[in-house]
């Protein structure tokens, strides 16, 4: 399920950043991507990406990631530790997976990131664990 379709894309009241490669929602404790079909998200894309989160919430901020895998795409695993080196602004992630393959891919992913990821089924889940996070009580 998109962002825009759920029943938290009002109530969160998320500001929507529309990059060439797909869309990012900018809530107040995490940002949710959603990435274009067969993009490869490699690191100059991320680089920009990480460079808007950092004009909307600041350079010293700490945020939870939800990857929601709507769409098929391909990402360097060892990209994970490579952005929590760079810009150390990430404290957690749960990716939203809707197939087999999506779930194989995150379990590689959490392979290569020392911080918490969870996997999950729905967005509804990934949000309520992002709420529950220690790191933002």
């Amino acid at each position: 399920m998109k962002f825009e379709e759920s029943h938290y894309f009002k109530s969160l009241k998320a500001h929507k950043l529309e990059m060439p490669f797909g869309n990012f929602y900018l809530c107040e404790k995490f940002f949710i991507s959603e990435l274009n079909e067969g993009i490869h998200f490699d690191w100059q894309k991320i680089e920009d990406v990480v460079a808007e989160l950092i004009k909307f919430y600041g350079k010293d901020a700490k945020l939870g990631y939800i990857p929601n895998r709507i769409n098929s795409y391909s990402v360097n695993p060892h990209y994970w530790d490579k952005v929590d080196k760079t810009f150390n602004i990430i404290v957690a992630s749960a990716i939203v997976v809707y197939s087999t393959m999506t779930l194989m891919n995150a379990d590689l992913e959490k392979r290569f990131f020392k911080k918490s990821i969870k996997r999950c089924t729905s967005l509804t889940e990934a949000i309520e664990w992002m709420y529950g996070l220690e790191e933002f009580k």
